[in-house]
């Protein structure tokens, strides 16, 4: 009898669609007695997946395996009799949970895949604005030579050693953010669900969420790398973007309209999210309040 793994990552974002070499070296890897077939419709690349498009629907059906973005809930229902083992593209997995709660279903997620890229994205993001790349891109845009604006500080440009990195979650993306600003010799400390584990060598303190407000008041640049559950939802709030030094960096990748509005209230200098940075790095920055 022939077993059956559906690969549904076809996303209608190239830089996170999968490569047709992928599908063929898992093809070989199982080898005899597999069926890997792959979904051609468009698949929802964010969240849970969604409901799950018609094709990968059909092909669920009687599927042991399914790789995907997330469970989708028309997927979880196809497959209810058969399915084995999910793994999911994505970091975050709570909102597929709920689709096998209760089975014997594996349930696997790629967090470590996205550790590395993500890390390099929030440390251009923190120099882009330390190093005052905004202010000249600016400078540019209306045709100014800036030099004075420089020269006597109006705008100010920071060195990296000077700027204190607060990580709001130091797990495997927020570790890899710390161990690139410590060794360009920025001051970094954290928060995390477990201090006790610490976080990589030079960190200078890791305390748990009741020390998030701490961490606010000790850091020119807050990076939240946490993933958006249940437990952290609200851990940024007004209240403790209030505590930041005037002139801080936000960096965030989770709640983002909402940390950024929140950002912009409590008159943080810049904030940026993942999304703003990647499609508007050599266009607009986002700027959420008035100049420092």
């Amino acid at each position: 009898m022939t077993r059956r793994l559906v690969v549904d990552l076809a996303s209608p974002y190239a830089a996170w669609r999968v490569p047709a070499g992928t599908v063929t070296a898992i093809r070989e890897a199982l080898g005899g007695g597999w069926e890997v077939v792959q979904v051609r419709e468009p698949a929802v690349a964010d969240g849970d997946g969604g409901s799950g498009s018609d094709e990968a629907v059909r092909l669920a059906q009687g599927a042991e395996i399914y790789i995907g973005y997330g469970l989708p809930q028309g997927v979880a229902a196809a497959a209810r009799e058969t399915l084995r083992w999910v793994h999911t593209a994505t970091a975050g997995v709570g909102a597929s949970l709920p689709r096998v709660r209760g089975t014997a279903v594996v349930f696997t997620n790629s967090a470590a895949v996205h550790a590395e890229p993500i890390a390099d994205w929030a440390l251009a993001a923190v120099a882009y604005f330390a190093r005052g790349l905004d202010r000249m891109r600016e400078a540019q845009a209306a045709e100014s030579w800036a030099r004075e604006e420089f020269a006597n500080l109006r705008f100010p440009v920071r060195e990296l050693r000077d700027v204190r990195l607060g990580v709001f979650g130091l797990g495997g993306i927020g570790s890899a953010i710390a161990r690139r600003a410590l060794a360009l010799g920025m001051p970094v400390a954290g928060v995390r669900r477990r201090p006790p584990q610490g976080g990589p060598p030079g960190v200078r303190w890791v305390g748990g969420r009741d020390d998030v407000p701490r961490l606010a008041a000790e850091s020119d640049c807050l990076v939240i790398a946490a993933p958006h559950t249940l437990e952290t939802q609200g851990a940024v709030d007004r209240a403790v973007l209030e505590r930041l030094p005037r002139g801080a960096i936000v960096v965030t990748g989770v709640e983002t309209q909402e940390n950024f509005a929140r950002a912009r209230e409590a008159g943080a200098a810049r904030c940026v999210t993942k999304q703003g940075l990647a499609s508007q790095l050599v266009a607009t920055i986002v700027e959420v309040a008035a100049r420092v």
